[in-house]
């Protein structure tokens, strides 16, 4: 009933609120973003695959510029993260705009998170799992370690939360995610400022 029927109701409302309510923070940051950009934009659209592998296009403020090395190849994430960027990613202020992906059905509040297209053919029939429900702004995975583990234990752990999929793990995650928001932890891995490509292997 949950899972299948509730889950659903409680996103929309909850995102329609919390968009109504951050309108003029969420302006604020865009010129905000418009400027430490260097031209480079305010929004990050991808696609992504979402419930049983269906292709949407996820909204996220863009973090890092444009620049490119003499090669005309981009530099390094690190390297174009912005100081102003780097705030808007390690409070997941970067994620709010999905509010707009999870209004119109695209994604949930909690899911496992929307991972690259091309993913979709390396995935193991246990990993291709995790499209059995609408991905999420943040997730089971999320609140056990994020960008600190490993594609391996993400995924068991995406697979888990598709088997657990209850409102008392939903609340679990939200309260987790404060918490981990609010610490600013497991944002990076140590080696980028995001998250290694899977290559079916690691």
């Amino acid at each position: 009933m949950y899972k299948h029927i509730l889950k659903r109701c409680i996103d929309f409302c909850v995102a329609f609120v919390v968009l109504s309510i951050l309108l003029l923070p969420l302006m604020i940051i865009t010129l905000w973003l418009h400027f430490a950009n260097k031209g480079a934009g305010v929004f990050f659209f991808q696609e992504r695959p979402g419930k049983g592998g269906k292709i949407f296009k996820i909204v996220k403020f863009k973090t890092m510029t444009d620049e490119r090395d003499s090669n005309g190849r981009l530099l390094p994430d690190a390297q174009r993260l912005t100081k102003v960027g780097k705030f808007v990613r390690s409070t997941s202020i970067d994620e709010l705009p999905q509010l707009w992906n999870v209004l119109v059905g695209d994604m949930a509040l909690i899911g496992p998170r929307p991972l690259l297209v091309e993913y979709l053919e390396i995935y193991s029939p246990e990993q291709a799992r995790r499209h059995e429900v609408r991905p999420g702004i943040s997730g089971w995975a999320q609140c056990h370690g994020r960008n600190a583990i490993s594609w391996t234990e993400k995924f068991k752990l995406d697979v888990w939360y598709v088997d657990h999929c209850t409102l008392l793990t939903d609340l679990k995650v939200i309260l987790i995610t404060f918490q981990k928001v609010w610490g600013r932890k497991d944002i990076s891995n140590g080696v980028s400022a995001t998250m290694p490509k899977f290559n079916g292997k690691n």
